[in-house]
């Protein structure tokens, strides 16, 4: 016995996908995976600069370590060296030319504000140093006081 069904002139129709509707579900996919493709790619190409942005970060916290890990009295005579907290302290940045550069600055801190002047980096504290690392050319960075 044959499945389908019979029309008034006696052919047999068996069911499936006429010619147009097999041409409109194309074109619906078509329209459809477009943006779905796009979305993925804007998502690989995210994940690159997540990538880097953590590698960057990564760093950071390394040169930081670094820092945090010398004496006291070293980091003071480098800050006092410095003579400012704008200046790039050389002995704990990298190299000049590398790529994402990271630099230190080390200076000391005004923690009680004791003149009363809202700068922190005037009339310092003795037992009071600030770091900060920053990548060169980047608005990644770190910062923190370190006392004695």
């Amino acid at each position: 016995m044959r499945s389908g069904r019979t029309h008034a002139h006696g052919r047999l129709h068996h069911g499936g996908f006429t010619y147009t509707e097999v041409l409109v579900t194309t074109f619906l996919i078509a329209i459809v995976l477009v943006p779905a493709i796009e979305g993925l790619s804007i998502g690989v190409s995210a994940g690159g600069v997540h990538v880097e942005k953590a590698t960057q970060q990564m760093r950071l916290i390394d040169a930081m370590e670094h820092v945090l890990a010398q004496p006291f009295d070293d980091l003071a005579t480098a800050a006092d060296a410095a003579a400012g907290h704008d200046v790039i302290v050389s002995a704990y940045s990298d190299a000049a030319g590398m790529a994402d550069r990271r630099l230190v600055y080390l200076s000391r801190y005004d923690g009680d504000d004791a003149e009363d002047d809202g700068n922190v980096f005037t009339g310092t504290d003795d037992d009071l140093l600030w770091a900060r690392v920053v990548i060169e050319g980047s608005p990644s960075e770190l910062e923190t006081l370190i006392a004695r």
